[in-house]
């Protein structure tokens, strides 16, 4: 454990007396651990670093305007140093979606003078912070609930399209929707009366029967028709021929 400095104290005190609008300083020594006050440090640089690396044997917050809080800490190993950096609010209507976007207004190391650190604070810390915490309550405000993706609409019509093993991309005639069998025909599915399918020619290739059951799904859920996409069943025995490539030997129901 880094030994406290004795000076801690009365430094906060003294920050928080020259900081812009009315702070107050309070003082802790911990007798754990620090973590359920450094958890809440708005902070990716050097301070962070600081209490994930060290154990420290104190700190302090300061209180001030607008429900805004400073971290206050020794910096091992300068002794002639102190960090401050942001807290960010412990209140329950803040949640980690409404920090998506704002960006971390960090702290910095300051000397030993409570009235030249609170100009470096004033200066570089107060700017950022206010900015940063009017954004994340706006977006607690805007948006108090995480932004979740509706679940789906039920629908009455499903095609399922399975990728066979032996490649053939389609679907058993009769699963196929009524609805649905034109648009599949105007994206170069063929029925195969012999296997009672409609299947994707392989001559397209992996990537032209990707773009056209891409337009597929397009297309059909436009109508309020569902698409799933699976794969078949492994099987041992001999699977059926694939689907030829040439549109010459298909036929339509």
């Amino acid at each position: 454990m880094t030994p406290p400095r004795t000076d801690l104290s009365d430094f906060a005190s003294g920050l928080a007396a020259r900081l812009p609008g009315i702070w107050t300083s309070e003082y802790q020594r911990h007798t754990k651990d620090q973590f359920p006050r450094t958890d809440q440090l708005w902070d990716v640089g050097h301070v962070h670093y600081i209490v994930d690396q060290y154990v420290l044997a104190h700190d302090a917050v300061l209180h001030g305007p607008d429900r805004q809080r400073l971290y206050v800490a020794d910096r091992p190993p300068y002794p002639h140093q102190f960090v401050v950096a942001p807290l960010a609010p412990d209140e329950n209507g803040i949640k980690p979606h409404h920090f998506y976007g704002v960006e971390e207004p960090s702290g910095i190391a300051v000397p030993n003078d409570p009235a030249r650190a609170a100009a470096h604070v004033a200066r570089r810390v107060l700017p950022r912070y206010e900015q940063a915490l009017e954004t994340l309550l706006d977006n607690a405000a805007d948006e108090p609930e995480p932004p979740h993706r509706p679940t789906p609409p039920q629908v009455d019509q499903v095609l399922t399209l399975t990728l066979y093993g032996d490649g053939a991309l389609g679907a058993p005639y009769e699963s196929v929707p009524p609805d649905a069998r034109l648009t599949l025909y105007a994206h170069g599915f063929q029925y195969h009366p012999h296997q009672a399918a409609f299947l994707l020619p392989t001559a397209y290739g992996e990537t032209g029967q990707t773009l056209r059951v891409h337009a597929v799904v397009q297309q059909l859920t436009a109508k309020g028709i569902g698409v799933n996409l699976r794969h078949s069943a492994p099987t041992t025995s001999g699977g059926l021929p694939p689907a030829p490539p040439r549109a010459a030997r298909t036929h339509r129901r």
